[in-house]
């Protein structure tokens, strides 16, 4: 570059805005540093006038630049700084020689050591972030000695366990609606410690080989089964048990109820000081000491006088196998059966599992070394079947049956086991009325005494009564009857048991779907209890495409009503009036039978008590319990509002609310005006037709009677507004509890709903509301519209007036043996109360017409079944012949 086109070198004093802001001093007054003052430089080396030549100062030679390499200059003296503040003596730093080493002191003082050097100083880009090994190292040191800090306090905070104190029982107390106690009951005289040499060899062996085979060598503590449970603790599950029989004495000494990761640290804590203090004898016998067998039992003795009356010193090796059993669950393991908390839990299922694990318990001890040949031999010979359960302190009479639905309710909606509710403190408020109670075992007792005598009859023996009583305004159960009571080795509570198919009861269900739903011809809209489907009997259930159901072996199936009476086409309200089968079985599959069953289980039915889809399914196949029938009908009673059943209103423990115990929430089941035609039309059952026997209340209601096939069951379900309640009536075999027939009972031929169910259905609702208004119910609006059958008639002047829902005159009271003139034609209506009309009124909830139960020609004594094996078509056929 020529000499000409170089840039005039800046001044090393600032340049042009260094020389303004010396000329801005001077004109000030202010007093300008002294050279070298500032640090900079240009202080040193030469003066501050602008163009000034530096040779002329007598300097040496300065380089050129500007603004830009001061900028450079600032730059490289801050990394200076930043090296010189890591390594002194440097260049510039604290000691060091050279230029910049003014500026540096006056820019920072000099680094401290920091205690953490993270991030790393002296290190530029992505290596100040990597730690190094000293600090690596000494947080790992540290964390380990945390660690073992914390393990030594824990352990030296927690206490061995003392099976005396997880031995004291508290009592249960129940209340009733009204806050007066109804029973304490516990278990106290059932819970006794033994000692170790009161425990045989062969029960001790026998939960080693089935829990623990480790057992006398390993440390107490399984650190995996910790870890499982701590994991499905935080996916929100249930905590697992110990996974040694050491944390298993723990889990059921350790008092506290909560299921927190605090709970499981402390227990392992506990586990690791009980393993290192206590021998492995003291720990059995702290564990069978403690575990809960069932039935109220805790400990191995408690245990061998529930099961086997016997001291446990006395147990063979056969029982203690059994009782080691119970130990994986005596909910799914008492042979007795447990169906009143889980369904699955049947006595037929459970001896089923006993016997399994019992014969594995077995073998294993005899893999292991605990039993010789010949004894594995005597001890697999033969199940040693318990004794059957007892009645514990308290538990008579309904009362038994109210604890144990109150029971049921706190275990299904709380986090409450029954193991922890057996050992007792808790109270429990319920919403049973003792007066209403009361009235119901009364009612249930005397048409007992009046229509029974299983003393001197045979068919009137085994004959069971449940029954219960609900308020439709929140769904309350007000009162139950559940059996003969525990005293008298009744435990199944028949109130709260499904099993039992509940026949005509279940046509309000199809006739509200249709009301709501319509069928596949309407186009969704509601069809009317006046159209009119054929209620002739044997008939053939027509598919939506035009086909036929078929049975198993591909011919055609009939169903049946319960007698061949010719009705032809009658008004759905005259079939619910009468209770007959074909017209409900061929509307239920015109409006899907899947409707039907959404509607019975939006009005409170449980979906495992309802039978599968085919056409018997309208006419009752299905098991609800008494109590979820009374709450389904209190849904008709409450226009249509659902409320599901609850018997406790308050669970205390330790004077504090458990949380689960709110009333449950309203939802509209249906449309009201759908639920007041329902309600309309079992009125008229009630003033004309099969449930007559209810018109002696004396106040309005509604409801419906319904029979099962061969006459296993019998059911009457009805209400006003302030209560809704249902009776069945069965028997049942004691030894296998499978239903038997009926047929003969009480002196006739057959017992339908309408009979003996209904009377003690109206008995008890004239205690129950006596001195109570009489509101009747809201008034039913005219609803959807008439759609007959495919192939009615068309109407014509000839076709008998449909019935209205004013009550006919009142029939005679007793049916008469003859009747004068031609019999009914197919298009006629019928009395109700001629001995033709009783033995073709729908199904088989016929009888109980007047104040007895009235003759009828042998064709009515058949049910569905008998009457399809007359013709041809077998049980019923593929679908069964349960009837009205």
């Amino acid at each position: 570059m020529s000499e000409h086109r170089r840039k005039p070198p800046q001044p090393q004093g600032g340049g042009r805005a260094a020389a303004r802001r010396g000329q801005s001093d001077a004109s000030s007054g202010r007093r300008a540093a002294p050279r070298g003052a500032t640090g900079s430089p240009a202080d040193s080396y030469g003066s501050s006038s602008y163009g000034a030549d530096s040779r002329d100062s007598g300097g040496e030679e300065r380089p050129y630049g500007g603004r830009a390499e001061a900028r450079r200059a600032a730059q490289r003296g801050g990394r200076r700084r930043a090296a010189d503040n890591a390594a002194p003596g440097r260049r510039g730093g604290p000691g060091g020689t050279g230029p910049g080493r003014g500026r540096g002191r006056a820019a920072a003082a000099p680094g401290k050591k920091r205690f953490i050097d993270y991030p790393r100083a002296g290190k530029f880009g992505w290596r100040r972030w990597v730690p190094s090994w000293k600090l690596v190292s000494g947080m790992f040191l540290g964390f380990v000695g945390s660690l073992v800090v914390m393990v030594g306090v824990g352990y030296a905070m927690v206490s061995i366990p003392n099976e005396n104190d997880a031995a004291k029982s508290q009592n249960n107390v129940y209340y009733w609606a009204d806050g007066t106690q109804m029973v304490a009951t516990g278990t106290g005289v059932n819970r006794q410690n033994v000692s170790i040499d009161k425990i045989p060899k062969a029960m001790q062996f026998a939960v080693i080989s089935a829990e623990n085979k480790s057992f006398y060598q390993d440390s107490g503590v399984d650190p995996m089964g910790i870890l499982r449970a701590l994991a499905n603790m935080a996916r929100g599950g249930q905590t697992q048990g110990g996974s040694t029989i050491t944390q298993q004495y723990v889990k059921n000494t350790y008092l506290s109820q909560e299921q927190t990761v605090t709970r499981k640290f402390k227990e392992m804590f506990i586990s690791i000081k009980v393993g290192t203090k206590l021998s492995k004898d003291d720990i059995m016998r702290g564990y069978l000491n403690t575990s809960y067998f069932g039935r109220g039992a805790y400990g191995i003795q408690a245990a061998a006088q529930t099961y086997y009356g016997k001291d446990a010193v006395q147990l063979t090796r056969s029982q203690c196998a059994f009782l080691a059993a119970l130990l994986k669950g005596p909910t799914y393991y008492d042979p007795a059966g447990n169906a009143d908390l889980d369904k699955a839990a049947t006595a037929a299922a459970n001896t089923e599992r006993s016997k399994a694990r019992w014969a594995w318990i077995l073998g294993e001890m005899h893999k292991d070394k605990h039993l010789t040949d010949a004894q594995y031999q005597e001890a697999i010979k033969k199940y040693p079947s318990p004794q059957g359960r007892k009645a514990t302190k308290g538990m008579t009479g309904q009362i038994s049956y109210l604890a144990d639905t109150a029971k049921k309710y706190v275990l299904s909606h709380s986090d409450i086991t029954e193991a922890q509710f057996d050992k007792g403190g808790y109270q429990i408020y319920t919403t049973f009325q003792k007066d209403k109670v009361n009235a119901l075992s009364a009612a249930v007792k005397k048409i007992q005494q009046q229509r029974l005598h299983p003393k001197t009859e045979p068919r009137d023996k085994y004959v069971q009564f449940g029954a219960a009583s609900v308020n439709p305004s929140d769904g309350a159960i007000v009162a139950l009857y559940g059996g003969d009571g525990y005293e008298k080795g009744h435990f199944t509570n028949n109130a709260d048991t499904s099993g039992v198919p509940v026949g005509s009861t279940w046509k309000p269900f199809v006739l509200a779907a249709a009301m709501e739903y319509g069928t596949y011809k309407s186009d969704g809209l509601g069809i009317s209890p006046l159209s009119k489907y054929n209620g002739d009997d044997h008939l053939k259930v027509r598919r939506p495409d035009g086909t036929y159901y078929l049975n198993k072996d591909n011919s055609t199936f009939y169903q049946n009503n319960e007698s061949p009476h010719p009705w032809g086409y009658i008004t759905l309200r005259k079939a619910m009036e009468q209770s007959i089968n074909t017209p409900f079985v061929q509307l239920a599959v015109d409006v899907g039978l899947q409707k039907v069953r959404d509607v019975a289980q939006a009005s409170g039915v449980l979906d495992e008590s309802m039978s599968s889809l085919n056409p018997s399914f309208a006419i009752g196949t299905s098991t609800p319990s008494a109590i979820r029938m009374a709450d389904a009908y209190a849904t008709f009673a409450a226009s249509g509002m659902h409320r599901d059943p609850y018997s406790v209103t308050k669970v205390k423990y330790n004077g504090e609310d458990k949380p689960g115990f709110t009333k449950p929430k309203s939802s509209q089941a249906m449309p009201a005006n759908v639920a007041n035609n329902v309600t309309d039309v079992l009125q008229n059952v009630i003033q004309n037709g099969t449930g007559q026997n209810a018109k002696a209340l004396g106040r309005t209601a509604a409801g419906k009677t319904g029979t099962t096939d061969k006459n296993k069951s019998a059911w009457f379900v009805g209400y006003t507004q302030q209560l809704s309640t249902s009776v069945a009536m069965f028997r049942e075999n004691p030894k296998d509890h499978k239903l038997l027939s009926m047929n003969g009972t009480a002196g006739v031929d057959s017992i339908h709903g309408g009979d003996i169910p209904t009377s003690v259905w109206t008995e008890y609702m004239k205690l129950a509301l006596q001195g109570q208004n009489d509101p009747g119910f809201p008034d039913a609006t005219k609803i959807g519209s008439v759609q007959d059958e495919v192939g009615a008639p068309s109407p014509t002047p000839t076709v008998a007036a449909t019935p209205s829902a004013t009550p006919s005159a009142k029939p005679s009271p007793s049916p008469s043996e003859s009747t004068t003139g031609p019999s009914p034609s197919a298009s006629q209506t019928c009395n109700g109360w001629s001995w033709k009309c009783n033995s073709t009124t729908g199904g088989t909830t016929t009888g109980g017409t007047g104040t007895s139960p009235s003759p009828s020609p042998s064709a009515s004594d058949t049910t569905g079944t008998t009457t399809g094996s007359t013709k041809g078509n077998g049980n019923g056929g593929l679908f069964g012949g349960t009837q009205g």
